[in-house]
């Protein structure tokens, strides 16, 4: 019973074992699902974080018992590590807007880290790499992730310190 909870988990209930980009699929519905919880539902930010924090924390357990029996340590059914590096940009910029929060304005955020997530998810600049090559576990897999999404909050955050120079 563990075995199958924790393959639904890592794969997102299913969502991994879509054939084609499954990380992208992954990304994208955790954009959708955080949309819905700040923006339809108007869920707490400290329960959704508490929710991420118990996702993280859970995750290098149900990967490596996903992972266990297999060569491959990172296969691409594997999307948690998407829902956590997607989510660090998401999370922030909904704490930073606070209560004031324009579901049209973020949507264009939410596009934006979507696509900056998966740029870096791919393209893997360093230390996303370091994680991903030095760590055949549980760690490299979801790291690789938490750093992506951690240069999509960078390159934000350099963005706006650029333009208000400019502006």
């Amino acid at each position: 019973m563990i075995k199958t909870f924790n393959s639904l988990f890592v794969t997102m209930f299913g969502v991994g074992k879509i054939k084609f980009a499954p990380g992208t699929f992954g990304s994208l519905v955790t954009t959708i699902i955080l949309f819905y919880l700040f923006h339809s539902i108007n869920l707490s930010s400290n329960i959704i974080l508490i929710g991420l924090i118990i996702i993280f924390i859970y995750s290098f357990y149900a990967v490596s018992t996903h992972t266990k029996d297999t060569k491959d340590k990172d296969p691409g059914e594997i999307v948690i590590d998407e829902l956590l590096g997607q989510s660090i940009p998401i999370y922030l910029y909904e704490v930073y807007h606070g209560a004031a929060k324009e579901s049209s304005e973020a949507i264009i955020y939410y596009i934006l880290f979507f696509l900056l997530f998966r740029y870096f998810d791919i393209m893997k600049p360093f230390p996303v790499n370091f994680f991903d090559k030095n760590f055949k576990n549980s760690f490299g897999v979801i790291m690789d992730d938490i750093c992506a999404g951690l240069y999509v909050v960078l390159t934000l955050v350099c963005f706006m310190v650029v333009k208000s120079y400019i502006l």
